[in-house]
């Protein structure tokens, strides 16, 4: 198994409870949590034709370039 798909650590910390009902508490997480998998989607970002055609004004600056007398 990978991490992604790793079986989640479930402990009942209180109480008695019998097969049938951490079957049924294991159906209904297991449930709500497919149905949020499914319905979380991200939002494509919109760009503007504003944006496809701006251009750079200038080249970056190069940071790694020391520059003037403070260079060291």
């Amino acid at each position: 198994m990978t991490d992604e798909h790793a079986a989640p650590d479930l402990r009942i910390v209180r109480g008695t409870s019998n097969e049938e009902e951490l079957a049924a508490l294991i159906a209904v997480v297991t449930d709500a949590y497919e149905r949020e998998a499914t319905a979380a989607v991200a939002d494509e970002p919109r760009v503007s034709a504003w944006q496809r055609t701006q251009r750079p004004i200038r080249k970056p600056m190069r940071r790694d370039i020391p520059w003037g007398r403070f260079s060291g």
